[in-house]
């Protein structure tokens, strides 16, 4: 790729997340001296993050560059592309951000539960509104089509031209909200030139047209007639479309609807304190006003899709949910399909509802359920209405980028008009040229249960250490003369070993007699008048390295260590001259 050496005159995008993966969707527009960002979500850990709750992507280059930042973009409200904001003011303010009127709802009450409300100002906008951040943007925000309400494609005007970043979206002509796609918003654009088109990928290896959120109305309807017993249906919390759906059909077959989860209670009552869910207040009650109602008047609606551990779902599944119980006839409904990762879960959580005499409804071949991103046939016309200069395809995983990036050459790009990137990658896009310049760092953030704080890689691979091999405890007494005052204590969890605890204390002793004997030279030093100066924890460090060899040998594993040294409290002779004779603290422990 050609790379314009005036980097001045420059437009840089650097995504910090959302590339090669699916989820924490995260870019940077930076011109000049100036920045802003589109989206800063968050995605969910694998399972050999232990401990996780949530992954963010690193944002060492946003906090070193706090100072250019102007403000933000949100496209829409779900979680991959919001979840991460809260997190991210605890470390560099925001002067604004603006985003849909249901987007700005749910990231109120985020950043309020953080305690950093008062490090940004929302504001809210609606389609067609155009915005100025800094001196360097103008956007315009255009509404699209996705599995949420009030989702937008946004059109950047910059010195050098216009950028459409098309957010999450298909191409929905009946979507449940009767707001349609502006294509001709899109086609305007197009007429008049667009630089560079940055588009969502993610179902980019499915030929066709993804289906209208509406196709799964008929379907689900067939479902709800037939059920004799009571109807338990999960999907995605924040799929609004397909709760309006849920809730129409609940009114039409005379069932009094109970929602189980919080997040699927955040976005009902946000959805519908804005309007974007009409229904009355009497069809909902909490789950102690359904129990005395038939079971053919009853509907509880549930977050646990994904068979996410926590949810009520599965807690259901597993019988430890205090107030549902599984029951023969009850027929449960998954109008969602797995997301890669999770197929493992959710099979698991429906074999246990089968096991306890449910009805499970579930599959791509039911019909309940559809893809909020746009396929092949979507992306060609998304491609043919914006006639892009540049192509920059984002949103997915590397196939798929390749794929798109495929699809917009058959509609006339030229190869060299396209890059394919990673995150951290610096694409500098001028009027003539598109191409990767630099690159800033793009690992990733991993934050555990507590919220608290960000696990760093060391911790997390004590912890995988932790679940694959066990741990090793060993408290050792040295004493002035370098040899063991006792036997040492050792102790063992989920450690596999054939030895008895007795001849493991054994060769513990000897293995750290050894040590001692031949090292102790190498960090004591003995003096004339009978003082000993002793760097303890130089000795420490020593011993528990090649401990901890000696112990990968012995169980053929690599168990973590964790090694304790208690060393004298006194001094074996009083000083007469004030020399120092330790070089740490007298307890010593990893």
């Amino acid at each position: 790729m050609s790379k314009n050496n005036n980097s001045s005159a420059a437009l840089k995008i650097i995504p910090l997340g959302g590339l090669h993966e699916i989820g924490k969707n995260t870019c940077v527009f930076e011109y000049k001296d100036e920045i802003i960002l589109l989206d800063a979500g968050l995605a969910f850990p694998t399972d050999g993050m232990h401990g996780v709750n949530i992954v963010l992507p690193d944002m060492t280059y946003l906090r070193e560059n706090r100072h250019k930042i102007k403000g933000m973009i949100v496209t829409h409200g779900h979680e991959d592309h919001i979840g991460g904001i809260a997190f991210h003011l605890k470390q560099f303010d925001i002067p604004v951000i603006y985003g849909p009127r249901l987007a700005m709802s749910l990231l109120e009450g985020k950043l309020e539960e953080a305690g950093v409300s008062d490090r940004t100002e929302l504001r809210s906008i609606r389609p067609r509104d155009i915005v100025r951040i800094g001196k360097s943007f103008l956007v315009e925000y255009i509404r699209n089509t996705h599995s949420i309400v009030d989702s937008f494609t946004v059109a950047i005007h910059t010195p050098l031209g216009v950028v459409i970043h098309t957010g999450d979206f298909k191409i929905d002509h009946t979507p449940v909200d009767g707001q349609p796609f502006d294509l001709q918003k899109l086609a305007e654009h197009g007429e008049k030139g667009v630089l560079c088109l940055i588009s969502d990928s993610t179902n980019a290896e499915v030929p066709g047209f993804t289906p209208s959120e509406s196709s799964v109305y008929p379907n689900l309807d067939r479902i709800f007639a037939q059920a004799a017993g009571r109807l338990l249906v999960t999907t995605f919390a924040s799929s609004v479309h397909r709760l309006n759906i849920v809730l129409q059909l609940a009114q039409k077959h005379g069932r009094t609807v109970s929602v189980v989860g919080r997040s699927m209670l955040n976005v009902i009552a946000h959805a519908r304190n804005l309007g974007y869910i009409k229904c009355e207040d009497s069809l909902f009650q909490p789950l102690h006003g359904i129990r005395n109602l038939p079971d053919h008047q009853v509907l509880i609606l549930t977050t646990g899709s994904q068979g996410e551990p926590m949810s009520a779902l599965n807690r259901i599944a597993n019988g430890e949910h205090r107030k549902i119980k599984i029951r023969s006839g009850d027929t449960v409904v998954f109008s969602a399909n797995p997301i890669p990762g999770n197929t493992i879960a959710v099979v698991n959580t429906i074999d246990k509802l089968m096991q306890q005499g449910a009805n499970v409804i579930y599959g791509r071949d039911k019909g309940i359920h559809v893809s909020g991103h746009g396929c092949q046939e979507d992306q060609k016309l998304m491609i043919a209405l914006t006639r892009p200069k540049f192509f920059l395809p984002v949103h997915g995983e590397y196939r798929m980028l390749v794929k798109h990036a495929q699809t917009a050459q058959s509609m006339g790009i030229p190869p060299e008009n396209m890059v394919i990137i990673n995150n951290g990658d610096v694409v500098e896009l001028t009027e003539d040229s598109i191409g990767i310049v630099d690159k800033v760092p793009s690992g990733i953030e991993l934050v555990d249960s507590s919220r608290v704080g960000v696990v760093k890689d060391n911790v997390l691979k004590e912890r995988q250490q932790l679940a694959e091999d066990g741990v090793v405890t060993v408290a050792a007494a040295i004493g002035w003369n370098g040899s063991l005052v006792a036997q040492p204590e050792v102790h063992l969890r989920g450690v596999v070993s054939s030895l008895e605890h007795s001849h493991l204390q054994v060769w513990v002793q000897d293995k750290i007699e050894e040590l001692l004997s031949s090292h102790w030279s190498d960090f004591a030093e003995s003096f004339d008048d009978g003082n000993v100066d002793v760097d303890w924890e130089g000795l420490r460090v020593q011993v528990e390295r090649e401990l901890v060899r000696q112990l990968r040998r012995k169980f053929q594993s690599n168990p973590l260590l964790v090694f304790l040294m208690q060393t004298p409290q006194e001094p074996p002779v009083k000083t007469t001259t004030g020399r120092r004779r330790t070089r740490s603290a007298a307890k010593v422990a990893s």
